[in-house]
């Protein structure tokens, strides 16, 4: 009980100055959605936007790239771009920076994250600014609409595009910037030689799982990494509930979810899957064990931005096996339903309208800029948002036109999270979404390995205890 006390005392503390923010100075912050100017954007001003992200030396090395590019058209707006550690780093950065008004005008984020800085009402809802009509003229004697265009905003992978109004307000608050999704992984050389079926749906996966099993009874068949994508996705696939971006956030405790839990504890407990907490590691290192090793895995369920560490090392200059890349498996393949992940961005509240103008034309080009989106892509492995990036004469011919299940795996990956554009998903984003998908996660891991005589009555409890320490986090 102390130490609950210690936890949601320290969770107060936390969150409290972005709630004397919002109580405080409600004039600055609970101003409304964001109106464009009516003179539109000044370009003889000069102005300074910042922009936090994650990014490595390599996709730095892009995004220097293509930020002369945006300058020949806009010279008076300076980017100094800023890596912030991880993702939650940059996440309590600027949860500490909003309370003096000091947090950037871009960055890298994640639906939960924009949740809570808007707790202080600190991000730009975007629709204003995606339907603005007001031309801006830019150094190179054009002029474009401020808005997005009717073009621009179908050549956006449409599941991408909707995780920006996944925050229960019917707004817009963030683009996409890259993503990546699940796909499955699999040995295509022992598939081949056993004439086994690549599974298409949970029914067909059990069954492979089984026959591989037979085959090679030292194996662990599937790997899955993320317990929390797969119990997410499964509340996707069936149509039940998980959460809600308002009302009664967490949801998840209902007949259908723990039906499919009971299932994929009956594959743990026969050896058919394990996990990445389960297994104490990625399951990829199980999946490119030498065939002829005990414990390997000959499918794996991972990020599709991972596709090099599912590559097998070479004996010579062949690789052990054949490596091949499918969607993952559909409760009903006509209705098919994929995880979306990777950042978005999101823009920040700031006293001079310019500085957002400013900061939503960068965004534009990012997002929209077929050949920053196919480079960027090339480079982090990531799947470009925008469809018009395959169409990219070099992504085609030396990206994805080489794709193959060795040297250019990771081309093979992205080729595929192009082709279920249709199919990607999100969730709801609220304040303490973040918690329900780290405790989901921890009662698979659980209900899956707990030992026990009556299945039935620790499945009911483990949700019963996931519900009540989401509602406890959430405060």
């Amino acid at each position: 009980m102390k130490k609950r006390f210690v936890a949601l005392f320290l969770a107060v503390i936390m969150c409290l100055p972005l709630f004397l923010l919002v109580g405080c100075n409600n004039k600055k912050t609970a101003a409304g959605d964001f109106v464009v100017p009516e003179e539109g954007f000044d370009t003889s001003k000069e102005i300074t936007i910042t922009f936090y992200h994650t990014m490595g030396a390599n996709l730095r090395e892009v995004l220097d790239k293509y930020i002369p590019e945006f300058n020949k058209l806009y010279p008076n707006i300076k980017i100094e771009h800023k890596q912030v550690g991880s993702y939650d780093d940059v996440r309590d950065q600027i949860k500490t920076e909003i309370t003096v008004g000091n947090q950037p005008n871009i960055a890298y984020c994640y639906p939960d994250h924009v949740a809570l800085y808007n707790l202080a009402k600190a991000v730009v809802p975007l629709d204003s600014l995606i339907d603005s009509t007001v031309e801006v003229k830019r150094d190179d004697g054009t002029t474009e609409v401020l808005g997005l265009t009717d073009e621009q905003k179908a050549d956006f992978i449409k599941g991408y595009y909707e995780e920006g109004k996944q925050f229960g307000d019917g707004k817009m608050y963030t683009l996409p910037l890259s993503k990546s999704t699940e796909v499955l992984y699999y040995n295509k050389t022992f598939f081949d030689q056993h004439g086994l079926k690549v599974p298409t749906t949970w029914d067909e996966m059990e069954k492979v799982c089984e026959q591989i099993k037979k085959i090679d009874p030292d194996s662990i068949p599937l790997g899955y990494d993320s317990e929390a994508n797969w119990f997410i996705t499964m509340c996707e696939q069936q149509g039940s509930d998980y959460t809600s971006a308002t009302g009664d956030h967490f949801l998840f405790d209902n007949e259908q979810n723990r039906a499919f839990v009971t299932r994929f504890r009956d594959w743990y407990q026969k050896g058919y899957v394990t996990t990445k907490e389960l297994s104490g590691g990625y399951t990829s290192d199980l999946f490119k064990m030498d065939p002829n090793e005990k414990g390997n895995s000959y499918m794996c369920i991972g990020s599709s931005a991972g596709a090099s560490y599912q590559r097998p090392a070479k004996t010579g200059d062949k690789y052990l096996f054949q490596v091949d890349i499918t969607t993952v498996p559909q409760v009903d393949p006509k209705n098919p339903k994929v995880i979306s992940q990777g950042p978005s961005l999101c823009i920040f509240n700031k006293a001079d309208p310019q500085e957002v103008l400013a900061s939503w034309l960068f965004v534009e080009f990012l997002t929209t800029t077929p050949a920053f989106q196919a480079d960027f892509s090339m480079t982090s492995g990531y799947v470009p948002v925008i469809k018009s990036a395959a169409e990219d004469a070099i992504y085609k011919s030396d990206f994805l036109e080489l794709a193959d299940g060795g040297d250019y795996i990771q081309a093979l990956s992205v080729k595929v999270g192009l082709q279920q554009e249709a199919a990607y998903y999100t969730s709801p984003a609220f304040n303490g979404s973040s918690v329900a998908r780290d405790q989901v996660g921890l009662l698979m891991q659980q209900c899956l390995s707990s030992k026990t005589d009556d299945v039935a009555k620790m499945i009911k409890k483990a949700f019963e205890d996931a519900i009540a320490e989401c509602k406890y986090q959430a405060g």
